[in-house]
Parts: structure tokens; C-alpha cells; sequence
């Protein structure tokens, strides 16, 4: 069972392969046999021992944040990895100079606007940035002439220099631990189209794709520039990975039965007052990544419809339902109004988003524990109408109710 950011995708296309694409700016808090371990670049299914994890080229990887994830997650019991994980030669790499200019470019915005993007400061933007401009560098020219590659992480860096004049960077002593780590993951390293080619052909797998950020934070479609860098809804599967259109098969949108947001950038249904409060504490909403407090509100159905005209979701899991049990009364944001008129689409344009009305639907709290439900019909009658509520407006099944952290907590409706 997971915990997430707000609606994110997973699809199933029919050993199980766990993929993964965008950086390690995402957490996701993943509970198995009451151990919590907490992910950044590793797919979730990396802790299962018989399935494959693949880190596809849409991934951009700090080599030392993932020997660091392995190391924090190998002190809770995650054995033999290295052994499960495979890593796309065309993945690009974060340098830690990448993770520099994060911050620099973070302190620039907020001296030049009075107002930055928020991002984690891990060199996600920065690096692909160097990607799109044609100067970055991948897994796979680490591991092939090593004094070419010298040279052109010199180049990388120096442009950088060139740009943010109070930037350090120790050339030699980060060549150095790269020409270490490149040995480490030697082993692990594939021709990802490759790999991806023969899992969807050979022998039948289910292969399971784990998108990193909510839709919300996507390039192209999401709440701009308060953004990621890459595209975190469906298209990434294709890009990302190297799938044809045609092997996606089923789309998961995973939701929280309320909103949240890290990090600044509009939000319609937000709630500054005791009930955002109230939602911030009992669901514990501080970001895995940087340990900011994720501002809370009502579930916000014209986003997750928006995802939904993205993604396809063929169905939704529900989590934390369990957060709202001791609510008198729940709203539901059911549509947007400018200037007194229904506006049937999500804006484009941040500013017009602040200015945005919320239609709410009220509904009465069910004002019942639901933590020990593990079948629908253990579930209070308000609670099913909340969820029937949700799949009606969206127009695409409930399949996962969510009352807990564990996996036990995860109600399967059919």
C-alpha cells in the first residue's frame, strides 16, 4: 500500500517488472510487514524478491543518492538489490553540480520575483535542462571511454561556472568518485529498449509502471512552472521507457480522498483554517523528499477529472479515506466558476486559477472508525456514498479504498 502525492498514475500491462521514470525529487512512503522504508529513485517493487526493477531512460539519477537510498533502505531489511535492479543506459545523470545550481537558481528567483518555484533543490530541473539543450550526459557514456566522458563533464561544468560565478565545483575529486561508482553499477546497467522489448514479448509478465509525481506537477500539463521537469502522466510510459502505445493497459490513478500540495502554485480548494490543520495532522502530510508540511484540502474533483481527460484512468484507488473519519461534514469540490459561470475545462494560466470559484457539494461525515474495514460492506454507509459520489462525478470506478497504511488497509472493491 502506498501513500502519495496527489493523483498519480500506475498501469498494469499484462517474474513481475516494476519500472519507474522522473528523478528523485518524488518520495514515496511504500509499508510492507509494518516496516516503512522510503523511496526516491528505486521502484517500489523493489522490495519484492521476485519481481525486477528497472530505472527507465526517462529517469535522471544522482549516483550517490541512490547508493544513499540503498544504504538507509538496507538498514530496514532490503537485501540483495543490486541483484533485482536494472538501470537504462540512456538514463542522464545528476551531478552534484546540478544540485548546486538547484539551489542557486532557487535563490535567484526568490531575489529577482519574491518568489521561487519550490523546488527539492536535487538538480531535477538543471539536469533536464542539460538534457533538452544537448549537453548532458548519460549511464551510458560513464561507462564507455572514460577520458571522453572527463572532457565533456569538464565542458558541462565550466558552462556552468560561466553562468553562477560563486559556483564550486571540485573537477577532479567528482570524476573520481564517478570512475567509482561507475564500477559499482557496471553490473546492473542494460540496453533499456532492449530489456523492455523482450519483457513485452517473451515469456508473459506483468509488468507494473510507477509514475513519480502527481499529474499535477507534469511539464507539459501540469499547475506551470510549479512543476517538474518531465512528464509524470501517461505519455512518460511511451517516452520514458520505450513501450509502444499499444502494450499500455490498464491506467490506476491513485488519490487521496482530499488534496494536498507541497510547495507553492494555486490550489482552488485549500483550506487555511482548522480543517486544513486538521487534515495536515491526522494524515501526517510532510513531504518525503524535503519535510515540508504539504498544505491540505477538500478531495478537488475538477483536477482529478482533468487527470482522468490525461491519463484514461480505466480505475482509481482511494487512500486515506480513514483521514476523514472524525469529519461532521465533508465538501467535495465538483466544478470551477469564473465570473459567476461553470468553466468546463482546468486553466491554463495560473493566475486566472487563483481567481477561480469552487462549486462544493456537502455531504454528511460518517463519524465512524473505518481503519479496521477490510471489505466494502465493513464500510459506514456515508463513507460508500463519499467513494459512489467520486466515481460518478469522475465517471471511472473506485477499485482500491485505502483505510490505513498497511496492505491489509487496502479495501479491493472487485
Amino acid at each position: 500500500a502506498k501513500r502519495r502525492g496527489n493523483t498519480i498514475f500506475l498501469l498494469l500491462l499484462d517474474i513481475p517488472i516494476y519500472t519507474r521514470e522522473g528523478g528523485n525529487n518524488a518520495g514515496h512512503t511504500v509499508v510492507v510487514d509494518g516496516k516503512e522504508y522510503d523511496f526516491h529513485l528505486f521502484p517500489s517493487g523493489i522490495i519484492n524478491p521476485k519481481a525486477i526493477s528497472f530505472i527507465g531512460n526517462g529517469v535522471v539519477i544522482h549516483l550517490p543518492g541512490l547508493f544513499e537510498e540503498a544504504e538507509k533502505n538496507e538498514k530496514k531489511g532490503l537485501k540483495d538489490w543490486e541483484k533485482r535492479l536494472i538501470i537504462s543506459d540512456r538514463a542522464h545523470i545528476v551531478f552534484d553540480f546540478h544540485q548546486a545550481v538547484d539551489g542557486l537558481q532557487e535563490v535567484q528567483r526568490q531575489a529577482q520575483e519574491g518568489k521561487n518555484i519550490g523546488t527539492t533543490k536535487k538538480g531535477i530541473g538543471p539536469t533536464y535542462s542539460s538534457k533538452a539543450a544537448r549537453t548532458g550526459l548519460r549511464i551510458c557514456d560513464l561507462l564507455s571511454d572514460f577520458d571522453e566522458f572527463s572532457s565533456r563533464f569538464k565542458n558541462l561544468a565550466q558552462q556552468y561556472k560561466s553562468m553562477f560565478p560563486t559556483l564550486e565545483i571540485d573537477t577532479e575529486g567528482q570524476l573520481k568518485k564517478l570512475k567509482g561508482y561507475a564500477e559499482k553499477i557496471r553490473p546492473m546497467v542494460r540496453d533499456g529498449v532492449y530489456f523492455m522489448y523482450e519483457a513485452l514479448h517473451g515469456s508473459p509478465k506483468k509488468i507494473l509502471v510507477e509514475g513519480a509525481n502527481a499529474a499535477l506537477l507534469d511539464i507539459d500539463f501540469g499547475t506551470y512552472p510549479f512543476v517538474t521537469s518531465s512528464n509524470c502522466t501517461v505519455g512518460g510510459v511511451c517516452t520514458g521507457l520505450g513501450i509502444p502505445p499499444q502494450h499500455v493497459g490498464d491506467v490506476y490513478g491513485v488519490v487521496k480522498a482530499y488534496t494536498t500540495r507541497v510547495g507553492i502554485g494555486a490550489f482552488p480548494t485549500e483550506q487555511i483554517n482548522e480543517i486544513g490543520d486538521l487534515l495536515q495532522s491526522r494524515g501526517h502530510e510532510w513531504g518525503v523528499t524535503t519535510g515540508r508540511k504539504r498544505r491540505c484540502g477538500w478531495l478537488d474533483l475538477v483536477i482529478l477529472k482533468y487527470a482522468h481527460m490525461i491519463n484514461g484512468f480505466t480505475a482509481l484507488a482511494l487512500t486515506k479515506l480513514d483521514i476523514l473519519d472524525v469529519l461532521d461534514e465533508i465538501k467535495i469540490g465538483v466544478a470551477y466558476k469564473l465570473g459567476g459561470k461553470r468553466i468546463p475545462y482546468f486553466p491554463a494560466n495560473q493566475e486566472i486559477l487563483q481567481k477561480v470559484e469552487v462549486e462544493y457539494e456537502t455531504m454528511p461525515g460518517w463519524k465512524t472508525d473505518t481503519t479496521g474495514a477490510r471489505k466494502w460492506e465493513d464500510l459506514p454507509p456515508k463513507a460508500q456514498n463519499y467513494i459512489r459520489c467520486v466515481e460518478n462525478h469522475v465517471g471511472v470506478p473506485v477499485k482500491w479504498v485505502g483505510v490505513g497504511k498497511s496492505r491489509e488497509s487496502m479495501i479491493q472493491l472487485f
